[in-house]
């Protein structure tokens, strides 16, 4: 989430685009031994845990026995935050769980979700992936007609407008709350007695349906969520959609629509697992695909391509493949190196990125080298790894980015500001000078868009083209007002269609 309106500065951002988080979800009809288990907290336990590459600061989980909901989250990894006996405690039917990266000034427990509240009609739990634009603005309105708030993520904002809305359905207070808010979001939404997905009008942010059998359903942001449990997938949630599992089965509202489709196309070039499918698109294969797009459109003697492991070795496959020369593990990923390890002193700068990655001289001696990366944020990062390449023996170091210089600065959820970007600041050759390498090459915003045939303008590209399908801070007009519900798009009181799966 967003924190817009408490921040302080914690040190060095990392050199990479970071996601927010990952949802999950799981409504049982019935548990194993008929009545409440641990098992819906279990199976989050492990769809969060495959779900882990979305979000290292915090995790939870929150279950319901449809008559109250319990909730456990802390900071720090899923195994780190739940042990055996913690899960064993988590009695109910369903539960809700989430995985957190916060941006800077907001790594605080009170920060961590899922989020657990009492209103006019019980308890409600929310988890929240994404990012409202008019954050601020809500605030501001909501403070000021008596709203208090407890952390600085714009979740509760949502939390504070299902509240306001209670005298209605829980399906039509989000529909209404659809109305006020602006941005991307994916959230998961547990009351006592039933598990609720909502996507974002434009679908910026992703979540899909997955089914235990006659078991149950999933909710998640990532198939490889439902794998991981042995779920079927469904299929993807349309933007704009609100989903309802609960005793009745499960059903669907499609609600306010937006302009255009568009997710956000940055899940292809990284955030994303690669075992994933997105709307019908496997992840590894786009990565591949922009692999070979960008050998077509650079042409770059070598003896050996390379990746940055591990999101740019699918790239790196599709490069060889497509120019021909043969790609080989020129560096070693150490993997087991978590989130907590001691930072190295400025003396030392290097050593965090040695502690991770190691050249492999037999491969890179008096070798040219491709190596592919999927972006470049800071820049620092690549110029180490691009000096270690030569301490290792290369002679050559070209550089070869699998998606386009990243200009602009994500509103949508991606911790990112002007100030991280090294391509607002430089051109092309200056960044290849500050990195060190022979030369850099990025993939062109019209062969990326090419990797996706027939997908049109349905991605978000914001970051490397400027052009933001949701209104952003400062370009709104006139105030806001919480009124409106005659601006809904669709009769409430009609009942939501059953989803046929």
């Amino acid at each position: 989430m967003a924190e817009p309106f408490l921040t302080q500065e914690t040190g060095e951002q990392p050199d990479c685009m970071e996601e927010s988080c990952g949802l999950f979800g799981v409504y049982l009809n019935k548990t194993e031994d008929g009545g409440l288990s641990s098992q819906p907290a279990q199976m989050t336990y492990y769809g969060l845990y495959s779900l882990q590459h979305r979000g290292q600061e915090s995790a939870g989980i929150a279950v319901s026995d449809r008559k109250r909901i319990a909730v456990h989250k802390d900071m720090g990894l899923v195994p780190e935050v739940f042990n055996k006996r913690i899960l064993e405690g988590l009695l109910g039917s369903m539960a809700v769980g989430h995985v957190r990266y916060s941006t800077t000034g907001s790594s605080l427990v009170v920060n961590a979700q899922p989020l657990v509240f009492h209103y006019l009609k019980g308890m409600i739990a929310l988890a929240h992936n994404g990012n409202l634009t008019n954050a601020k603005e809500l605030h501001d309105l909501l403070a000021g007609q008596g709203s208090v708030f407890q952390s600085t993520t714009d979740s509760e904002i949502i939390v504070n407008l299902l509240a306001r809305y209670s005298q209605s359905r829980i399906e039509e207070a989000l529909m209404k709350c659809m109305i006020d808010i602006k941005g991307a979001y994916a959230l998961l939404i547990m009351t006592e007695d039933k598990l609720i997905g909502v996507r974002d009008p434009y679908g910026i942010r992703p979540l899909c349906l997955g089914r235990l059998g006659d078991k149950g359903h999933i909710l998640a942001s990532e198939t490889c969520a439902l794998d991981t449990i042995g779920a079927e997938f469904v299929r993807d949630l349309d933007p704009g959609e609100i989903v309802v599992i609960d005793q009745r089965g499960v059903r669907s509202m499609h609600t306010i629509p937006g302009e255009r489709k568009a997710l956000c196309i940055f899940e292809y070039v990284y955030f994303a697992r690669p075992d994933s499918i997105m709307d019908g698109v496997n992840v590894h294969q786009a990565r591949k695909a922009m692999g070979r797009q960008l050998a077509r459109e650079n042409d770059v003697q070598a003896d050996l391509v390379i990746s940055v492991p591990d999101s740019g070795t699918p790239a790196a496959l599709g490069y060889a493949e497509e120019s021909g020369i043969p790609f080989e593990e020129g560096l070693m990923k150490n993997r087991y190196i978590g989130r907590t390890f001691i930072q190295p002193s400025q003396e030392m700068r290097d050593l965090g990125v040695r502690l991770k990655l190691n050249p492999v001289q037999r491969y890179l001696k008096g070798r040219r080298v491709i190596m592919v990366d999927d972006s470049i944020v800071r820049g620092t990062t690549s110029r180490q790894i691009v000096r270690m390449l030569r301490e290792a023996g290369a002679i050559e170091v070209h550089m070869a980015i699998s998606s386009p210089p990243t200009r602009f600065p994500c509103f949508y959820g991606i911790d990112t500001t002007k100030d991280d970007l090294i391509a607002v600041k430089l051109g092309r050759e200056a960044i290849r000078e500050f990195i060190g390498a022979d030369s850099l090459h990025y993939l062109s915003l019209e062969g990326l868009k090419a990797c996706f045939p027939g997908a049109g303008d349905e991605f978000c590209t914001a970051c490397f083209s400027g052009k933001y399908p949701v209104e952003i801070p400062g370009e709104s007009e006139g105030k806001y007002s919480l009124e409106k519900e005659s601006e809904l798009r669709i009769n409430p009181k009609k009942e939501m269609e059953e989803i046929r799966d």
